[in-house]
C-alpha cells in the first residue's frame, strides 16, 4: 500500500503545495479550482520525479516555518537598510564586498535553500558556487565589516537549515 501510495504521489508535500499556490494565483476559492490544482499538484510531482532521485530525508516542516518568518523579517529589513544606502550614501563612498562563505551544508537542497535566501535579501547576491559545492561566492553592496557578514550568514542561515534538512 505504501508503495502504491509513493507511486502515486512522489512527493506529498509539493503536491499539496502546488494545489494551494494554484488556487491562489487563480483568485478563484472554488470546488473545481480546488480539484484542478489537486490533479495538477499530482500529475507535475509525478511526470519530473525521475528527476528527483534524491529526495531530502528528515526535512522539519516546522522549523523550516520559523525560517521563513525570520527571512521575510530580513528581507523587509534589508530592503530599508538598502534604500537608506541607495539614498544616502554617494557612490563613491559604497564599499562593496565579494565573501567567499565555506559551507557545511552539503545536501543541494539545502544549498540552493542558503544560496535563494542570501540572493532573497536585498543587498546581497549569490553569485556562484564552487565545483565540490564547498563554498558559496556571495557579492555585498556596501558593508564595513565582511567578516561579520560571513558570520550573520553562518549563524543566521546556514546554522539553521543545517537543523531544518537533518
Amino acid at each position: 500500500m505504501a508503495r502504491a501510495f509513493r507511486w502515486l504521489l512522489p512527493h506529498p508535500f509539493l503536491t499539496l503545495l502546488l494545489a494551494i499556490v494554484w488556487t491562489l494565483l487563480q483568485n478563484d476559492v472554488s470546488a473545481g479550482m480546488v480539484v484542478f490544482g489537486v490533479i495538477l499538484g499530482i500529475i507535475i510531482p509525478r511526470m519530473t520525479s525521475i528527476w528527483w532521485p534524491d529526495t531530502p530525508q528528515g526535512f522539519h516542516l516546522g522549523k523550516m516555518t520559523t525560517y521563513s518568518i525570520m527571512v521575510m523579517w530580513d528581507i523587509m529589513v534589508a530592503n530599508v537598510q538598502v534604500a537608506w544606502i541607495v539614498l544616502t550614501v554617494p557612490n563613491a563612498k559604497l564599499k562593496p564586498a565579494w565573501i567567499v562563505v565555506p559551507l557545511e551544508l552539503r545536501q543541494p537542497e539545502a544549498i540552493t535553500m542558503l544560496a535563494g535566501t542570501i540572493t532573497l535579501t536585498p543587498g546581497t547576491v549569490s553569485a556562484d558556487l564552487s565545483d565540490q559545492g564547498h563554498s558559496l561566492l556571495v557579492h555585498v553592496l556596501h558593508t564595513d565589516d565582511p567578516d561579520a557578514v560571513l558570520s550573520e550568514i553562518k549563524t543566521r542561515y546556514e546554522s539553521r537549515l543545517k537543523e531544518i534538512f537533518k
